[in-house]
C-alpha cells in the first residue's frame, strides 16, 4: 500500500523556465500543488528526498509548507530523458479518507504451463480506492495456466477496498502456445519464398519495360 513520505518544502515566488532551472541548479525539484478548488501552490522539494519518495507510482507525500502539513498525491512526474533527475512534479491535494482514481501497475507471478508464451496486454489497471491505501501493484497469479488462457480485467482479484474502473472486458494477460521449431522454419521459408517471388516479378517488369 502507499506509504506517506514527509518532505519539508519551500514556497516559490518566481515562475517560468528560468526560475525552474535555478531551482534545479540549487538541488531542488520544482512542483505545483493544486486541487479542491484552491489556487495552485508553487513549491520546491528537496531533490534527493523527492527522488527517493517518487520511486514508485502514485506516491503519497506529506508536505510541510511553512510548518503546516498537507497530504498530496503525485499525479505527473516529469523525468529528464538523459540524467537521473526529476524535472517537475504535479501534485494533487488529498484529504484523509478521500477516494482517488489512479493507474496501478500490473505484475504477474508464477509460471504458466510448459511451452507457452505469456503476454501482458495491459501494463496498468485503473482503479478507485482511498488515497492512503493505493496498492503499489496488482499481482496476477498465472501458475500452471494453460495455453489459451485469457485473463480479463473483470477476473483480476483486487485488494479489499479497491474497485475496478477499467472496462472489465479489457484483456490483461494472454497466454498462448509457443510456436514449434517446425512452424517457425515453415514461416521463415514462406517469407523467403515470398521475397523471391516479388524479386522475380520486379525483374520481369523491368525486362518488359526495357523491351518497350
Amino acid at each position: 500500500m502507499s506509504t506517506e513520505n514527509r518532505l519539508i518544502v519551500d514556497l516559490r515566488t518566481q515562475f517560468g523556465k528560468g526560475a525552474a532551472r535555478r531551482v534545479r541548479r540549487a538541488g531542488k525539484v520544482p512542483a505545483v500543488l493544486y486541487g479542491h478548488g484552491s489556487d495552485p501552490i508553487h513549491i520546491a522539494m528537496p531533490g534527493h528526498d523527492a527522488m527517493m519518495a517518487l520511486k514508485h507510482a502514485n506516491a503519497l507525500l506529506t508536505l510541510v509548507i511553512n510548518g503546516t502539513e498537507q497530504l498530496a498525491l503525485a499525479k505527473d512526474v516529469q523525468r529528464n530523458p538523459v540524467k537521473p533527475v526529476i524535472e517537475h512534479v504535479d501534485l494533487v491535494i488529498i484529504r484523509k479518507g478521500e477516494k482517488v482514481t489512479v493507474d496501478v501497475p500490473v505484475h504477474v507471478s508464477g509460471d504458466a504451463a510448459a511451452e507457452t508464451v505469456v503476454t501482458v496486454e495491459s501494463n496498468t489497471l485503473e482503479v478507485e480506492c482511498e488515497a492512503t491505501h493505493i496498492p503499489e501493484s496488482i499481482v496476477i497469479d498465472i501458475e500452471g495456466a494453460a495455453a489459451g488462457t485469457q485473463i480479463l480485467a473483470s477476473a483480476v482479484a483486487l485488494p479489499d477496498g479497491v474497485a475496478l474502473v477499467t472496462d472489465g472486458d479489457v484483456l490483461v494477460v494472454n497466454i498462448t502456445a509457443m510456436m514449434s521449431q517446425e512452424a517457425l522454419d515453415a514461416e521463415l521459408a514462406e517469407g523467403e519464398a515470398g521475397v523471391e517471388h516479388t524479386a522475380a516479378e520486379d525483374a520481369a517488369d523491368a525486362t518488359s519495360d526495357d523491351a518497350e
